[in-house]
């Protein structure tokens, strides 16, 4: 990936739940015990098999350190459709939480306020669009999809925390989080909780 994607700064948002000197990117995403985030089809039901009360009450509650969700364009026009209406474990926190869209065409709304709606939206410069949203007070930058937008961010090396929900699954072939990475990225385990359906979550940081 020698080309960095291209994103423009936007205004940073009013709300936000906790705040901290310096914002964290956190990359939140379900993987297969092979490394990949999605199959490459239609059929990602893979993802929800080993899930429980438990792994929901895990993936709640690291969305509840979040002041922001990132995602791309692409995530968030099926997300805008869903959780607004959805019933499920994750809905409060992924409706409550403003919205940061990553997008090369989308045009910005100047009566943004976050929500699927209205999401804050950011193009330009991908390495320096983070780094305006990094410097704003709130709590952490979550960002949850696409693929594509997770692989750029990792291969930037944007992340500064990766929290995998890391499935009893093998796909053989698919996306894979890591690929385009320029060079080996060396990885601290911080935690390891496993869970009764198989699962494991698995927190990394940049060593």
């Amino acid at each position: 990936m020698n080309a960095r994607p291209r994103f423009r700064l936007m205004p940073v948002p009013r709300r936000a739940r906790a705040e901290s000197l310096t914002r964290r990117v956190v990359l939140g995403m379900f993987v297969s015990l092979d490394g990949f985030v999605s199959s490459g089809t239609d059929n990602e039901d893979w993802i929800f098999r080993s899930g429980d009360d438990a792994t929901d009450a895990w993936v709640v509650a690291q969305l509840d350190q979040a002041g922001l969700i990132a995602m791309g364009s692409r995530s968030f026009g099926d997300m805008a459709q869903y959780w607004p209406t959805a019933e499920s474990p994750f809905a409060a926190v992924m409706n409550a939480t403003p919205k940061l869209v990553f997008s090369r065409s989308r045009p910005a709304a100047p009566d943004a306020d976050g929500s699927w709606a209205a999401p804050f939206i950011a193009s330009g410069d991908l390495v320096d669009v983070i780094a305006h949203w990094k410097a704003q007070p709130g709590g952490d930058i979550r960002v949850l999809g696409g693929a594509g937008f997770a692989q750029a961010l990792a291969a930037s090396g944007l992340v500064d925390e990766f929290q995998l929900m890391v499935c009893p699954v093998a796909l053989g072939s698919g996306v894979a989080l890591f690929a385009g990475l320029p060079q080996p990225l060396d990885l601290q385990l911080v935690s390891a909780q496993s869970f009764s359906g198989g699962a494991m979550a698995l927190v990394y940081r940049p060593a």
